[in-house]
């Protein structure tokens, strides 16, 4: 768990600014193009500062904590059960993956909501933005784009870890060795290009139902999934669901290959002391 937080954290901090910048395309009817992103990035650091890049970032280290670390200890204990320790089982690689994003994004998800709201908003402060969610809209809104997101989190968590998994256990037959730190980023790198490709259309409709306000005096536009991809193919037509797909081409694999290859370092390093202990407890 120490392992999976850690890299989360980090992976998510490296590349906040491009997050938030996919996200604010996500939910808004602006054409995305590379020259409107940077745009976006220059003139809000320009006119808030370069800190303001990294607005909402609090909010995802709140939740980016603990949904790493429950994501990669679950993925630990799923294989187990599932009984995958080879790449012979590909099946069984996709569900534990799977399995393992359901997991920690149930435990976690209304602190993505939280996050979305801030990276779009000016709330002070975590507390702020429950709270007036809560009093605004109904408790109920802390898990609206849920199904969405679960469904999403299916395909791009089991194809991440497959991904990952299988490159690493092809590397280790073909060289006899097990990857290097940079061997392991780009690997890491693959394998969140494939889970964000694969998922990417469904990222789309949960930050739209996650941002969207309901108040009595405006009409909510995503009350379910059906209804979301309707009114956006309808409003936007159909490359609105791919809508900054290229900026994640560029950050998903920055952030999932750090991610997994810190996890393997930290987790391989604490392991060492743990059996370094071990051993000197037993003498």
């Amino acid at each position: 768990m120490v392992a999976g937080a850690v890299a989360g954290a980090l992976a998510k901090t490296a590349i906040a600014p491009l997050d938030r910048t996919k996200i604010i395309f996500q939910i808004s009817n602006t054409p995305y193009t590379w020259r409107a992103a940077w745009q976006f990035l220059t003139s809000s650091a320009r006119r808030e500062g370069v800190t303001s890049l990294w607005r909402g970032n609090s909010a995802t280290m709140a939740r980016i904590v603990p949904y790493a670390a429950v994501q990669f200890t679950a993925h630990e204990q799923w294989k187990r059960l599932l009984g995958v320790n080879t790449p012979g089982a590909p099946l069984r690689h996709l569900v534990a993956g799977s399995l393992a994003g359901v997991t920690s994004q149930s435990l976690t998800y209304p602190l993505d909501l939280a996050r979305a709201r801030m990276a779009v908003a000016d709330y002070r402060s975590l507390r702020v933005v429950f709270s007036r969610v809560v009093r605004e809209e109904g408790v109920l809104t802390l898990y609206r784009g849920y199904p969405a997101t679960v469904l999403g989190v299916i395909p791009y968590a089991g194809v991440s870890f497959f991904t990952y998994d299988s490159l690493k256990h092809w590397y280790l037959d073909y060289f006899d060795a097990a990857p290097n730190g940079a061997v392991n980023v780009l690997f890491g790198g693959a394998a969140g290009a494939l889970g964000q490709t694969a998922s990417y259309p469904l990222d789309i409709v949960r930050r739209r139902m996650q941002t969207a306000p309901r108040r009595p005096d405006c009409t909510f536009p995503y009350p379910d999934i059906v209804a979301a991809l309707r009114h956006i193919y309808r409003t936007e037509g159909g490359r609105a669901f791919f809508k900054g797909l290229s900026m994640n081409w560029v950050k998903g694999p920055i952030a999932v290959g750090i991610s997994f290859a810190t996890y393997d370092h930290i987790k391989a390093t604490l392991r060492d002391l743990a059996l370094t202990l071990a051993s000197r407890d037993a003498l």
